[in-house]
């Protein structure tokens, strides 16, 4: 028996393979059988200190109300307070919000923040919503997380279907609620708010920013070059639209797009800058004009250097990773090739850089803009960029060193890397009382 499935029949886990959460906890458990993990932290780390759930009415804009269920889901806080996105989306639901939640503590490991792993969400599609029910439902949501949230406790971010301004009806929701005392540092309870309300400079851009700076430090020793990389893109949201960009601003040619309205293609390259433009103004990537519209089956067939899902989990399953013709898949998006999916394209020598690495960027100027509230500083642009890339690369080399030292693959190895901090912590702070 694996050192996973041990575990979850100690803890009388149900061990469904499908299941999302029960595939990021089996491979973190996997690679923490390299270092030979005590029990005890193997016990401790395959499920979440905390699961909340709440559901909550919301006004409508007709005078009608509608109740919504919500999670916070706290995974693991040995290195410091939670630190986790709130995702807005119609598919939320509690195994995916805890996969999600362990994903952030190994992020935060891996880059060595002082931050454990949290994850949130709301059942809810906000492109349905007003901009004013959508700010009903986001203070009707951090009431009900009440004092479960925190600067110095758990600190939210945007996820999918979130941003800035959700953000900034979190914080001041928050600062509202609780004493004059807790108000003074209370819009550090969230990070990723706009520039005028304490946010960072940087945060819109840092997830496809550090998603960039582990490719500059990973290409070369795989025979790979920007100016010659041709590359294709599930999503193109925040991160998506952002690693389009800043990969094009290097050389790189973007040839396809897919997004919950279609799929585009331009074998000359499309501009991302204009695609941006476009989604900002109709919602989606379908219709773009410089573009040849296709289906998904030519999407996920086009021959492309590098693939880059950026979208949701679980995207890329057997039979799309059958169709893929690509030499590299890098992750945008969290845990978004199924478990089969991935061993078939290791198998087949397509390098596969994994998201707890690739999207840590996000995390990583959350801490800046944390940092920076605490401290109350404001940072440039160029020392934000440059601190995000002295902390991406030192957590990719750690990624290389781990998997050359135990011969092992590169998530195997951005899981092992994280779980090396990780107990050193435990053994110094003990476990209570």
């Amino acid at each position: 028996m694996s050192s996973s499935a041990a575990v979850f029949t100690e803890l009388q886990l149900h061990n469904d393979p499908d299941n999302v959460y029960v595939q990021v906890i089996s491979a973190i458990l996997d690679a923490g059988e390299h270092l030979k993990l005590p029990r005890r932290l193997e016990l401790i780390l395959a499920q979440p200190k905390n699961e909340l759930m709440m559901h909550f009415p919301v006004l409508m804009d007709d005078g009608s109300f509608k109740v919504f269920k919500g999670y916070r889901v706290q995974h693991n806080n040995v290195l410091g307070p939670y630190k986790g996105g709130i995702r807005f989306h119609p598919n939320v639901h509690l195994d995916d919000i805890k996969a999600l939640s362990a994903l952030m503590t190994m992020k935060s490991a891996l880059v060595q923040l002082p931050f454990g792993g949290a994850k949130g969400g709301v059942q809810v599609d906000p492109r349905d919503l007003s901009e004013q029910e959508l700010m009903r439902l986001t203070r009707r949501f951090t009431s009900a997380l009440g004092s479960n949230i925190g600067p110095d406790y758990d600190i939210p971010a945007p996820d999918m279907g979130s941003n800035a301004q959700v953000m900034a009806w979190v914080a001041d929701t928050y600062m509202n609620l609780h004493s004059p005392n807790e108000r003074l540092n209370g819009s550090g309870v969230v990070t990723g708010k706009p520039l005028a309300f304490g946010g960072s400079q940087g945060r819109d851009k840092a997830t496809g920013q550090g998603l960039v700076y582990v490719l500059e430090e990973m290409l070369p020793s795989m025979g790979f070059a920007f100016e010659k990389m041709r590359f294709s893109l599930i999503g193109f949201g925040n991160v998506g639209s952002w690693t389009a960009r800043l990969l094009c601003e290097r050389g790189a040619t973007l040839s396809a797009v897919l997004d919950h309205t279609g799929a585009v293609l331009n074998a000359k390259g499309i501009d991302a800058a204009a695609l941006t433009q476009h989604v900002a103004q109709t919602g989606g990537v379908a219709g773009y004009g410089d573009a040849d519209a296709v289906s998904e089956d030519d999407f996920y067939e086009l021959e492309v250097d590098a693939f880059i899902p950026a979208a949701l989990e679980q995207m890329v399953d057997v039979r799309r990773a059958a169709q893929l013709n690509c030499k590299l898949v890098v992750e945008g998006a969290n845990a978004p090739l199924t478990p089969e999916a991935e061993r078939m394209l290791i198998a087949q020598g397509v390098h596969i850089l994994p998201a707890v690495l690739c999207n840590a960027g996000g995390v990583t100027v959350s801490y800046f803009e944390w940092k920076q509230n605490r401290q109350a500083e404001t940072w440039d642009l160029k020392s934000v960029d440059s601190q995000l890339k002295t902390l991406m690369v030192a957590a990719a080399r750690r990624v290389v060193e781990f998997s050359r030292t135990h011969n092992v693959d590169m998530r195997t190895a951005a899981y092992g890397a994280g779980l090396e901090h990780i107990p050193n912590v435990y053994s110094i702070r003990g476990i209570f009382p």
